[in-house]
């Protein structure tokens, strides 16, 4: 009797880890982007007169303040930038070049040649190179110039328009109002306007979404930051040259200007409606922020309000944050190695996915790190992502604009192991080891 009781505990045992090896295991993936971000985060901490506002950390996401993240605005000329990622795209694919040429439609022209609007003037029957148009867009934001460069890739203004639409899908932001690739109010743009809306229609983004294409365009093409850190440069039309200033007054040689704050992009916006905006980039400590402020007061073309606003939400940025450096590779003390289910090593080192940056609050609270998983599923190679590292000032999780329950930062096998086969398994299970 003894001797059936053992035989049964072990077919028992022996359908259990069966089941077991059926089941989905390993580790939990961090969710898609989301668009759950709470309208306010540190808020009431820093008092910006502005309608919203953002400032994340340029490769992570992570969010450091937010003012009405989620209300949609009227974006103005920060359009441009969306236009300029497609344009940059469309170089790498070799779809066309830096020295492609592009001669401006009727439209284009007549848009070009409006003392009302930001531009550099561009003639009829005339070619100018997707370097110069590109130049023109980021620092003279001008309008004609950025239609040129639509039309240069899509073909048409509508298609362009389209091309943004679907970029901006692709970035997981579904409720983007794009019309115009310039940014101007539909019916500025006459023979060109988006058919069938109306001629007020302006192009809308939140300013979470707004940092996502600025962060986007920064890890895709960093070296966008070459030409939107200038402050003067020609345009140069045969003989004709038009001394371009960039719109960014915060650069150096430019009104606004602030030796401790070196920005070094992005772009302005203005129209009637959007009031000022500025999404705006800057360095420290090999750790970059994005701030965007949206509806600031603009009395006239030579108020600063936005610039003030970005100058103050940064410098609060820099008083509550201190950025912390990880390099590729590095193990976090106290967290050197998970276990590992099935492994023939039950445990391996991890160490940080990528060279990163977590920006702490320096509110006397202890950062502290942890795993999101308990254990990993074998096998695992050497440089694979096998968990996720998670933060905490104090009580309170560190977020990002992707990961709004608690921001996830990618830890990576230090070390290889294989899958112990299933005898060992069974015997493992049974004894517990």
């Amino acid at each position: 009797m003894k001797f059936t009781r053992k035989i049964k505990k072990l077919i028992i045992g022996f359908v259990a880890v069966v089941s077991l090896a059926t089941c989905a295991a390993g580790f939990t993936r961090p969710a898609s982007a989301t668009d759950n971000v709470s309208d306010n985060y540190h808020a009431d901490k820093l008092n910006l007169n502005v309608k919203s506002a953002v400032a994340i950390d340029s490769h992570t996401g992570q969010l450091l303040y937010g003012k009405n993240v989620n209300q949609a605005l009227p974006i103005a000329s920060m359009t441009k930038l969306v236009t300029v990622y497609l344009t940059l795209q469309a170089i790498k694919q070799k779809k066309i070049s830096w020295v492609t040429t592009v001669k401006p439609s009727a439209a284009i022209v007549k848009v070009a040649n409006n003392s009302d609007y930001s531009n550099v003037p561009l003639k009829k029957g005339h070619s100018y190179t997707i370097k110069q148009l590109y130049e023109a867009t980021l620092i003279e934001s001008a309008n004609g110039a950025a239609m040129c460069l639509a039309q240069a890739v899509a073909g048409s203004q509508t298609a362009f328009v389209k091309q943004m639409r679907h970029q901006l899908r692709n970035l997981k932001i579904s409720d983007a109002q794009i019309y115009t690739v310039c940014g101007l109010p539909n019916g500025n743009l006459g023979k060109d306007a988006y058919p069938g809306v109306s001629k007020n229609a302006e192009n809308k983004m939140s300013a979470k979404d707004m940092a996502i294409v600025g962060q986007n365009l920064l890890n895709d093409f960093p070296d966008v930051l070459d030409t939107t850190k200038i402050a003067h440069l020609d345009f140069i039309d045969g003989k004709k040259k038009t001394k371009m200033t960039n719109s960014d007054w915060m650069l150096k040689g430019l009104q606004q200007y602030d030796p401790a704050l070196k920005v070094d992009g992005l772009k302005t916006g203005t129209t009637d409606a959007a009031g000022a905006c500025f999404i705006s980039t800057i360095k420290r400590n090999n750790a970059r922020i994005i701030t965007v402020v949206m509806g600031a007061k603009h009395r006239d073309g030579s108020d600063p309000s936005r610039f003030v606003q970005t100058k103050k939400l940064m410098n609060y940025i820099f008083s509550k944050y201190g950025p912390i450096t990880f390099t590729k590779g590095q193990a976090i003390k106290g967290i050197t190695t998970t276990k590992v289910k099935d492994g023939k090593q039950t445990s391996i080192g991890v160490g940080m996915q990528n060279n990163t940056e977590v920006w702490d609050p320096i509110d006397g609270k202890k950062l502290s790190t942890a795993l999101l998983n308990k254990e990993v599923e074998a096998p695992v190679n050497k440089g694979q992502v096998v968990n996720y590292y998670t933060f905490k000032s104090g009580s309170e999780k560190l977020i990002s604009l992707s990961q709004s329950d608690e921001m996830r930062l990618g830890a990576q096998a230090l070390q290889s192991t294989g899958k112990v086969n299933f005898l060992v398994r069974f015997w493992r299970w049974l004894f517990g080891g």
